[in-house]
């Protein structure tokens, strides 16, 4: 199946879009990865599900509008940054993490700012990366996240629930009895909480979704997960931390743009990207310490610094064989393209 065949379409375009950007979170630039993922989130939460398509369709909006480069709109690339701004407003400021709560017609306008301001700092991030030969990532997700997250403290008609849920090794218990569920939900969990999603069956559907374009991601991505359940086991991390997924959605991310994303897949680059996710592992427990005492989550914030420090030193690795951004879409199309150059 073509799945360009949309992309260009003048009525159904935009759908093909939005669910390109769901898919960008994870990397999947495909409308088919997008549409399953968006079932996962469904799956958990249909105000999760609507808030994504929320945030993405703003951003998107604002891209166009802005006049963005047409290729990267069309590629979904203006899209997951919104989408993520948009669920982490929602799911930060709800009583109930794991389903979400209806927003406020203030907060709809407020998230949706946020979402539109993504798309300014995607394109700002961009520029002052471009030099560098590394892609802006969840970067700005990250930075809007944080900065609207603290801005509501201070309004009062914003209203804002109790941050109910941990962001912390040190808001659970220090219980180092680990179990079968330890595993596998600890791993769907945190493949899951790179939505927000605190639900371990939505995790596995996401590597389902995620398969449909690329199988070896796919599989990053679960190693990445699992590679960060075993560090955090290792190093006697929180019980309960490991099984909600938090020590391994940035070390999911982080073996998915290393392993094979943005290097070509080699076993170099597999090995670096399993070293990468076990830093991502350590360096979720130390910014959340870190972030503790003003009740600032994570995000995605140790993906982004952990792959734009060993995407930025790789150039010096001759070990590493490089993708440059703009033609990163897939492992197995950087593994086509190279045996067809070779041949």
């Amino acid at each position: 199946m073509d799945i360009n065949r949309f992309q260009d379409a003048p009525r159904v375009g935009l759908i093909d879009w939005l669910l390109r950007g769901i898919g960008q979170v994870v990397f999947q630039n495909n409308p088919l990865s997008g549409a399953v993922i968006l079932f996962a989130l469904f799956f958990n939460s249909w105000i999760y599900g609507t808030v994504a398509i929320f945030g993405a369709t703003v951003s998107t909006l604002t891209a166009l509008a802005l006049k963005a480069d047409r290729g990267l709109i069309k590629a979904g690339l203006f899209g997951f940054n919104g989408a993520l701004v948009a669920l982490c407003l929602v799911a930060f400021t709800s009583a109930d993490f794991r389903t979400g709560a209806v927003p406020s017609p203030l907060m709809t306008v407020y998230i949706g700012f946020g979402a539109a301001f993504s798309t300014v700092v995607m394109q700002a991030m961009a520029t002052l990366l471009a030099p560098h030969r590394v892609a802006p990532l969840t970067g700005p997700f990250v930075l809007v996240g944080w900065l609207f997250l603290f801005a509501v403290l201070k309004f009062a008609h914003i209203e804002a629930g109790p941050l109910e849920k941990p962001v912390s090794p040190e808001d659970y218990e220090a219980i180092a009895v680990y179990s079968l569920p330890t595993w596998y939900m600890g791993i769907g969990n945190a493949i899951g909480q790179i939505f927000f999603q605190d639900n371990w069956i939505s995790g596995y559907l996401i590597i389902l979704g995620m398969a449909i374009h690329s199988r070896i991601s796919a599989g990053m991505a679960l190693l990445g997960a699992a590679v960060a359940a075993v560090t955090a086991t290792i190093s006697g991390g929180p019980e309960g931390a490991i099984r909600d997924g938090l020590f391994g959605y940035n070390a999911a991310l982080t073996a998915i743009a290393l392993g094979g994303f943005f290097l070509v897949p080699n076993r170099a680059s597999i090995l670096y990207a399993i070293f990468g996710a076990i830093i991502s592992t350590w360096l979720w427990a130390s910014v959340a310490i870190f972030l503790g005492p003003i009740g600032m989550p994570v995000l995605t914030s140790t993906f982004v610094l952990v792959t734009w420090m060993m995407l930025l030193g790789q150039y010096g690795f001759a070990a590493l064989i490089p993708v440059e951004p703009a033609n990163a879409d897939s492992p197995e199309r950087t593994l086509r393209e190279r045996a067809r150059v070779q041949a």
